[in-house]
């Protein structure tokens, strides 16, 4: 049997005009809720930047992101989340721009996040790599750019670079160095806010030791099976957000095996779906916003990005919270192993 964990936070969300302060998440009125149908709620983060609550994840094959961005952002998505390792920053950059010159949205109604990855970790690579990515999406600036992961790869064409026998191919540069190039790029404007994904709080405590502009948010793989609890509290204990990535256990990653549990098929979920009629994806995502989580589902589906962002109407009890919480096992989904859990910087060895 899974282990249910303590309550969650209860964030009481109504759907008005005004806006309120959502506390009991790091420091008081971190949180501010604008209400308009419009307009998502935002999180206000530790440098004073605000970055909408839910956002559309663009892990998706290329060929189908175009649409989905423009899709999201008539549906009032603000917040879109792409990595350059993902190779369609090109097309989320075209996505946007549709919906800038059509009047829809101006760049700065937007928060866009991308992602340094692993190949570009030496120091005097870091700002070229960040210009990539602003010339493939057409933009000035970013308003968030994280160091995707802590593992630094061998610099060069290959974005999994491997040796004569397949092995991956590290690079012996170190992330706090990284993050030291990070801070320069905020300084120099390219970026507004800077943080990591998949770090673990050994890690968080080494950029800290050396960081004079804190990384902001925490993007990790967050859903019922791998909570992340303990994780989130030392986060929030050092005003750091997370940000949930595979909210709904990405139910289509490419790795999965046959007979590999879908958070989505469980009765327990479902029957809550049910009893509020809402999707189980919906309630999936609400779940992360009532843990005050920002939230990034991907979808290229008219519908599906629809309806992931119909949360806000609806409130899940600490009962349905305390079942959810059933589903934890440390069950990671995304683990990024073969060679790269040799690395001396894999993060996922640790307890959290």
């Amino acid at each position: 049997m899974f282990s249910a964990l303590k309550n969650s936070i209860k964030l009481q969300l109504k759907r008005t005009a005004v806006q309120a302060t959502i506390r009991g998440y790091a420091k008081p009125n971190r949180f501010k809720w604008c209400q308009q149908e419009y307009a998502p709620p935002k999180v206000v983060l530790a440098d004073g930047n605000e970055m909408p609550l839910i956002g559309l994840g663009t892990m998706s094959p290329p060929g189908q992101v175009i649409e989905a961005v423009k899709t999201a952002i008539d549906v009032g998505y603000r917040h879109i989340d792409c990595a350059f390792v993902y190779q369609n920053e090109t097309e989320v950059g075209t996505g946007i721009d549709a919906k800038i010159k059509d009047g829809t949205v101006k760049r700065e109604d937007l928060f866009i996040t991308s992602k340094l990855w692993n190949t570009f970790h030496r120091p005097d690579l870091v700002r070229s790599a960040c210009e990539n990515t602003l010339d493939l999406l057409k933009l000035k600036y970013l308003d968030l750019y994280l160091i995707h992961w802590p593992m630094g790869y061998k610099p060069g064409c290959e974005l999994f670079p491997v040796d004569n026998e397949g092995k991956t191919l590290f690079s012996p540069d170190d992330y706090v160095d990284t993050w030291k190039e990070m801070e320069k790029l905020v300084k120099d404007g390219l970026v507004k806010s800077i943080g990591v994904s998949n770090f673990n709080k050994k890690q968080i405590e080494r950029v800290l030791e050396v960081a004079t502009i804190p990384p902001v948010t925490n993007q990790v793989e967050c859903h019922p099976y791998l909570t992340q609890k303990k994780l989130a509290d030392f986060c929030k204990s050092k005003d750091i957000a997370i940000t949930a990535y595979s909210p709904l256990g990405s139910p289509n990653r490419p790795w999965a095996k046959e007979g590999d549990p879908v958070i989505l098929e469980e009765e327990a979920i479902k029957k809550i779906a049910e009893n509020k009629k809402k999707t189980a994806g919906q309630i999936l995502i609400r779940y992360q916003i009532q843990r005050g989580n920002i939230v990034i589902p991907k979808s290229v589906t008219k519908d599906r990005i629809e309806s992931n962002f119909k949360v806000f109407d609806f409130e899940l009890t600490d009962d349905e919270i305390k079942t959810i919480e059933e589903f934890d096992c440390n069950g990671r989904l995304v683990p990024l192993l073969n060679e790269a859990g040799n690395h001396k910087h894999y993060p996922f060895h640790e307890e959290y």
